[in-house]
């Protein structure tokens, strides 16, 4: 019972009980979290299943600058709301500076070599917009160099790629999607103006206490050692940014904390008696925030068999699900995949479905046919690769 109140909780923090329907994309993400964003349909289910928003109203959000993708936590990319834009981009500028050493140690690239490759990108992008990768190579002219076999076992076959994450993390330069879909990689650079960052007053201690203030709003109670996955931040450090919290346990037998404000509503929360149905992406916040399938689980269903890339797994054993997945209140019940060909969702739950399932499970395959297309997990998620997932749903439904 004490874990299936805490799934509720987190459910209903996460605005997975309905109390953010219609709410704005940006109010959304400020409640709830970043959403992870690897070139798949994460940040528009993110929105649909908390909001009912739709692409269109998505995709409006992101051209009006209310919603924006950036690199931030761990050097990730996540879709923020406006209000974060330069807390996002301050935590995750030391994870910016990794490349470019790598690029100094072992590829010859000098400070001032790639000084003068961003001062030739600012020039393209300032005189032309927004421009894609290929046109912005074009106009920097010799000031990018090929990097040869060495840059290729690296990861970086010209030096542009350094100068564009360099000038994303500081803020000078924002990518945006060239048909303005999330769920796409095809990219062009603008020049941003005003930088978020002239504003920003934090050092980089602070920004990260400020980030551990969201995370715990977001996801508490949780651990510090998720929230030192979810910042890439080592011990020390993760501990130093919670330190100004104050953040209580709630359970002296458990490791959870809690913000001290939340703690007496956390204690005296009830589940709902009746269920509360989302399908959600594996990069949803409830699951990717915190990295811990069996906490999500009825301790029952942890030993369950699932599916995985190299054979069967143990539910319970599992950082992150291969699936998208069912949960009910906060507690995942089943997975499910999108059919590409059939245009049909392939589903299966651990129990007996609730009576609503069929009817959410409708409305998602809906919102796909007519708004998405397909529902691409991330970028490398094709019909091909989905195939043996969805053929083993269906075997054990």
């Amino acid at each position: 019972m004490k874990q299936f109140n805490r799934n509720a909780w987190w459910s209903a923090k996460q605005g997975l009980n309905g109390s953010l329907q219609g709410a704005a994309p940006a109010t959304v993400l400020t409640r709830t979290g970043w959403s992870r964003s690897v070139g798949g349909v994460g940040p528009y289910l993110t929105l649909f299943a908390r909001a009912g928003t739709g692409r269109e109203a998505a995709d409006q959000a992101v051209t009006d600058l209310q919603i924006h993708e950036l690199p931030s936590a761990r050097g990730c990319t996540y879709v923020v709301p406006a209000d974060d834009f330069a807390l996002a981009l301050k935590v995750g500028q030391p994870f910016a500076e990794v490349p470019l050493n790598t690029a100094r140690k072992y590829l010859g690239v000098t400070d001032q070599e790639l000084d003068n490759l961003c001062d030739a990108v600012r020039g393209a992008l300032r005189a032309n917009g927004p421009l894609n990768p290929t046109h912005l190579k074009d106009r920097c002219g010799g000031a990018v160099r090929n990097l040869g076999d060495a840059g290729k076992k690296r990861g970086l076959t010209t030096t542009l790629p350094l100068a564009l994450g360099y000038l994303q993390a500081t803020g000078e330069i924002r990518r945006v999607p060239e048909n303005g879909r999330l769920d796409q990689q095809r990219y062009a650079y603008t020049y941003w103006t005003p930088n978020p960052l002239d504003s920003f007053t934090l050092s980089l201690d602070e920004a990260h206490m400020e980030l551990a203030r969201r995370y715990f709003r977001w996801i508490g109670p949780a651990t510090l050692a998720e929230f030192q996955w979810f910042s890439g931040l080592g011990v020390g450090a993760a501990k130093k940014a919670i330190a100004p919290l104050n953040l209580v346990p709630v359970d002296d037998a458990e490791p959870f904390l809690i913000l001290p404000d939340e703690a007496d509503a956390y204690a005296a929360f009830t589940p709902p008696d009746q269920p509360q149905l989302s399908l959600v992406t594996s990069f949803d916040s409830m699951l990717l925030l915190r990295r811990n399938l069996s906490d999500l689980l009825d301790p029952a269903d942890r030993e369950r068999a699932i599916w995985g890339e190299k054979g069967l797994h143990t539910a319970g054993s599992l950082a992150d699900s291969p699936f998208h997945v069912i949960l009910d209140r906060g507690r995942l019940i089943g997975f499910w995949e999108y059919d590409l060909e059939r245009e049909q969702i392939a589903w299966m739950t651990f129990n007996s479905p609730p009576a609503g399932l069929p009817a959410v499970i409708a409305q998602m395959e809906t919102y796909a046919r007519e708004q998405l297309g397909d529902l691409r997990s991330h970028s490398m998620d094709t019909v091909a690769s989905r195939a043996p997932k969805i053929a083993w749903l269906r075997q054990q439904s």
